[in-house]
């Protein structure tokens, strides 16, 4: 029977400790390995392109070049091999939060989350599904929403059907499929097909990329 390998993964965080902690609690599972450690954006932009891990778990505020642009140039727009990015974050960086999603960030987590938080948040962003905190996502997006919304105020043309736009509605609130299955009273598969149509007709890449239109468009309040 053939093993599985460990998804590999690049842990950037400029303290030590909390690097150090990180490498720790990855290293210490067996389906994951940590690839590479650095303390800074331009180290992690080197260290992915030449090691090529998995997932990225990447600080925001450091020297040089920040987790936000480190991030742009790892996941963002354009970019020929993608890496996905989990970003870690406190609330007093919540500002930066967005900025990283729309860098192409596929999740993000509080740094004050329990390990197996963290482990859960590597797993799934590896596997491709983007990772939102429920408890988190719209303090820290929608704190912004005044900023990251048109300013002159129009609602632009969404090409959502009314449905559509519910379920994109309570994606930016945070929900997951089991719980907006349960406000809308249907099943979790009907869900599944509305998220991946709202997906293909946005032209987004994950949920992540929802909230972030969802805000950008106007569509929370």
């Amino acid at each position: 029977m053939t093993v599985p390998a460990p998804t590999r993964v690049l842990v950037c965080d400029d303290q030590m400790l909390i690097r150090t902690g990180l490498v720790t609690i990855i290293d210490a599972q067996p389906d994951l390995a940590v690839a590479g450690e650095c303390g800074d954006g331009l180290s992690a932009v080197d260290l992915a392109g030449r090691l090529r891990p998995d997932v990225v778990v990447m600080d925001i505020r450091m020297p040089g070049l920040d987790g936000i642009e480190a991030t742009r140039r790892l996941a963002g727009a354009g970019v020929e091999h993608p890496v996905k990015v989990l970003v870690v974050t406190t609330f007093n960086l919540d500002e930066y939060v967005y900025e990283a999603l729309r860098a192409g960030a596929s999740g993000f987590l509080l740094k004050d989350a329990p390990p197996d938080r963290l482990l859960h948040g590597i797993r799934t962003v590896a596997t491709g599904s983007a990772l939102l905190d429920p408890e988190v996502t719209r303090r820290l997006v929608g704190r912004y929403a005044a900023r990251i919304r048109p300013a002159d105020g129009a609602a632009p043309e969404v090409p959502l059907t009314p449905r559509e736009l519910e379920v994109l509605r309570l994606i930016a609130d945070g929900l997951s499929n089991t719980e907006i299955a349960a406000a809308l009273v249907i099943s979790r598969e009907t869900v599944k097909t509305f998220v991946s149509r709202i997906l293909t007709k946005l032209g987004l890449r994950d949920r992540v990329q929802a909230v972030v239109y969802a805000y950008r468009h106007g569509l929370v309040t």
